[in-house]
């Protein structure tokens, strides 16, 4: 192993040496802007900040209003300011006051209002919880009482996950002495349980009491958690300024260190950001907190810098110096951008000053020749639609290419089809965020194969088939094979939605374009190319996408690799350190079924597969266009075998995106989503040229799931809706009817698209996934029974899709199931009922010849 990573580190060197001169340096920024001054003109330290139906809450307070400032007594507040928003900008409002003075409690935003925990004024520190509610018609704000906490707690911080108010450190008395290690919730779901509605007492972090904590929460890649950063506290007769970091996991219950911050941020204001970095804005390092100096006229103030840390690679990184920092406040997001109001700038000196703050994008050109090379690749793809257009005289050339293709592009196209532009960016995000669990499903293809070329194959083929659900008219009846029929083509309406805009927000972050842009590019190119080439230009421009997407995934890996600190080996060594060739999880507890055992991943991989391999016509069509059963046979095995390669490949990149970016976490835009990682570098490592090559490619890997998704729509509606029905008199009208649904449909998809655009998805693949179970796993389920059974019949199997159907929203809407096993609910449910259904309604009897596992002749 080491021999092999020498040879490999020293192959990657060039390659490092290269992207000295082709990659960009970047590092977070943030651009500072101001809101109007509190009214308070001194301003406060200690206020209780948030934000409730558009208004900015600003109560209590502490400061030193007269002079000289060491030498006077600090004095509590308990006004309440309202900022609201006016047609000529903002307008402060007198919300009242709070029951008693108070400064230092701590503070959450949520729909029901703004809650302050605690807090403290010179004779007493508090234990009651305050709900401050703005009323937008009246505008009054209105004060509840909550289940007071624990103890009296001050100098404590708080952040939420859901429903549940998180609140950790803090003092329970005047002196740094009796800071605490105390971690308590309340869920705010329980409100209407009076008995439930109280605070819970947690376990706490595994390091020293605190107080002046950051308590933050954010996504780490697998689930939200809370983290307590730096603090300070009383060690002896000296003073601790912390500097270690803690995650707490609400599903495990369990604390994990993390890194420690540059320097401590003691009292500072730390807040998530985005999907998986956490802003330190302002805080206090302990290197000037000596008596002396803060008693001089001329103290510096607290260091102007701020800090952010990502949570997926454990780093942080500079985010730049800022123009002020301002300590024992509380930071909100109120209109995407992070509030800080007033505060504590040095030692006894406030600042009435409200900021309002926004990480920058980074800058990106894509460059005229990444342009070039993007145009000339799609444009070769339309330029393929233009020149099978020719070709096609009938309806079988349009549908099946008129069984002439060769097996091995058809495998290519099975490959591709299942592929997706979500699987080129969405699988690498998920191994950089998380780990190699997903692996095991995708290995589920080994299994699968064998079925669908048994077993599934030769049915289709026997019944020469165009349409996958000619089957179900055959086995059961008109009704089943109509509402098959028409369940797939509105999947795969949603599912070109979801592939055009996902895609498009992924691909944002490596071009200049808008997610609107890329969703009409994919959308229209495809509508062109497909309109015209039919099921022959799909397939060759899947051939061709295949060869592009792999050996453009080969190239950024070995970029990657070439970018670790430590080469291959780095990677290696930094890989299993984190545990990210983890593939599987031992969990059969009561409530596995929500988390990626290894029982989910195998049966809903299974159930996904034999799906997709049964039931889905844009699958099956291709099985239809080699000219033999054998060649099909082979198209299945290529495609198996990609899979494989693929599979250990996209896995393998998001390892190294997590290595790479591990070593380098300045170059992570804290902007993007976790899906857009493998598109940023993209766009900001790989040389001008490869760059466009690659971004082209993922657009075509779009293009090529909506193509096919237009395709083998159209053909079910024409195959299964129209001819039954005789609605064109002539083959060439069933011909313009293709195209003029394939058109239809391709801007029906495309225009969903543009509806479906939510940066705030935390994974395409898991969207993707439940897409795939919600639809698919009833109509898997409808071809298992027919083939499995002798005694199933008409009647019953609708039952069990309509059933199916309605258990499949139910868990959509309803539950907390892991969405990798909605298709294997679906296939058993709707088996399980179709069977006994069928048992219990009899019907007559059909010919099932060449219709069953048990009835179909081998010879044939």
């Amino acid at each position: 192993m080491k021999v092999l990573s020498k040879f490999l580190s020293a192959g990657f060197l060039s390659i490092a040496i290269v992207m000295q001169f082709v990659t960009q340096s970047f590092a977070a920024t943030l651009d500072w802007s101001e809101f109007p001054d509190l009214p308070n003109p001194v301003g406060v330290a200690g206020p209780a900040v948030g934000v409730h139906n558009d208004v900015l809450i600003v109560a209590g307070g502490a400061n030193f209003p007269n002079e000289p400032l060491w030498e006077t007594d600090k004095v509590w507040h308990d006004k309440i300011h309202v900022l609201t928003k006016t047609s000529d900008g903002y307008t402060w409002m007198d919300g009242g006051t709070l029951p008693s003075s108070r400064a230092y409690a701590a503070a959450v935003s949520t729909p029901q209002g703004v809650i302050l925990m605690g807090g403290n004024d010179s004779e007493k520190t508090f234990d009651d919880v305050i709900l401050l509610s703005w009323d937008p018609v009246s505008k009054k704000l209105t004060q509840s009482s909550l289940p007071s906490l624990p103890q009296p707690c001050a100098f404590g911080s708080a952040s939420m996950i859901g429903d549940v108010v998180y609140l950790a450190g803090g003092l329970n008395g005047a002196e740094l002495s009796s800071a605490m290690k105390n971690f308590w919730s309340l869920d705010l779901s329980a409100s209407d349980e009076p008995e439930a509605f109280e605070w819970l007492e947690l376990s706490a972090w595994p390091g020293p009491e605190r107080a002046f904590n950051i308590t933050a929460a954010q996504h780490d890649g697998f689930q939200d958690g809370i983290y307590v950063i730096s603090g300070r506290r009383q060690n002896g007769e000296s003073v601790d300024f912390l500097k270690d970091v803690y995650r707490y996991s609400p599903s495990t219950q369990k604390w994990s260190a993390c890194a420690d911050a540059p320097q401590s941020v003691m009292a500072g204001t730390g807040i998530g950001w985005g999907q998986s970095h956490i802003f330190i804005l302002g805080g206090a390092d302990g290197s000037l907190w000596d008596q002396a100096s803060m008693l001089k006229d001329d103290h510096p103030g607290f260091p102007k810098e701020a800090f952010v840390y990502h949570t997926i690679t454990d780093t942080w990184s500079s985010a730049g110096k800022t123009p002020s920092n301002h300590v024992t406040t509380v930071p909100i997001l109120w209109d995407s951008k992070i509030v800080i109001a007033s505060g504590e700038i040095r030692p006894r000196v406030r600042s009435p000053k409200i900021w309002s703050i926004a990480p920058e994008e980074f800058s990106r050109s894509f460059g005229a020749v990444n342009y070039l090379v993007l145009f000339i690749y799609l444009a070769a793809m339309v330029g393929v639609g233009f020149y099978f257009a020719r070709r096609n005289k009938n309806t079988d050339d349009y549908f099946r290419g008129g069984k002439q293709m060769a097996w091995w592009a058809a495998g290519c196209s099975i490959f591709a089809t299942m592929l997706s532009s979500l699987t080129y960016t969405g699988v690498p995000s998920k191994a950089y965020a998380q780990d190699w669990v997903y692996l095991v499903g995708n290995f589920m293809i080994l299994g699968v194969a064998p079925i669908a070329v048994y077993i599934a194959l030769p049915f289709f083929r026997q019944i020469d088939a165009t349409s996958a659900y000619e089957y179900l008219e055959k086995r059961f009846n008109r009704a089943v094979r109509l509402f098959g029929s028409a369940s797939f083509t509105l999947f795969h309406i949603f599912r070109m939605a979801v592939v055009m805009s996902l895609t498009a927000l992924a691909l944002a972050v490596a071009t200049p374009l808008s997610p609107t842009h890329c969703v009409l590019i994919i959308g229209v190119l495809s509508i062109l190319y497909c309109t015209m080439g039919g099921v022959e230009a799909v397939i060759w421009t899947d051939t061709i996408q295949t060869f592009v997407l792999l050996g453009g995934a080969f190239v950024a890996f070995a970029y990657l690799i070439s970018g670790v600190d430590g080469g291959f080996s780095g990677f290696i060594e930094t890989s299993i350190e984190h545990d990210k060739f983890h593939m599987i999880n031992v969990d059969f507890s009561g409530d596995s079924f929500t988390r990626m055992a290894i029982w989910v991943v195998i049966f809903g991989a299974f159930g996904q597969n034999i799906s997709s391999y049964t039931a889905d016509q844009a699958v099956v069509q291709r099985y239809m266009t080699t000219p033999d059963t054998k060649r099909a046979a082979q198209s299945i095995w290529t495609n198996a075998a990609l899979s494989m390669v693929a599979s250990v490949l996209f896995f393998s990149l998001g390892t190294a995106l997590f290595a790479f970016y591990k070593s380098h976490p300045e170059k992570l835009d804290p902007t993007i989503t976790t899906d857009q990682v493998f598109p940023l570098f993209i766009a900001t490592e790989l040389p001008i040229g490869l760059a466009g090559l690659m971004v082209a490619g993922i657009f075509a890997a779009a293009q090529s799931t909506v193509s096919t998704s237009m395709n083998s729509t159209s053909t079910t509606i024409v195959t299964d809706f129209m001819r039954p029905m005789n609605l064109c008199k002539s083959e060439a009208g069933y011909l313009r009817a293709a195209q003029g649904l394939t058109l239809l449909l391709g801007c029906t998809g495309t225009l969903a698209a543009l509806l479906f655009l939510n940066p705030d998805i935390k994974s395409m693949l898991d969207t993707f996934i439940k897409v795939i179970g919600l639809f698919m796993g009833v109509l898997g389920g409808l071809f298992t029974l027919g083939v499995l059974t002798k005694r199933a019949n008409g009647m019953g199997a609708l039952t069990g899709a309509l059933v199916g159907s309605a258990v499949m929203f139910h868990l959509w809407k309803n539950t907390v199931v892991n969405g990798y096993l909605y298709t294997i609910i679906g296939i058993s449910t709707c088996f399980v009922v179709g069977y006994l259904t069928s048992r219990l309604v009899a019907q007559p009897e059909r010919d099932l010849t060449n219709l069953t596992l048990y009835t179909i002749k081998r010879n044939q």
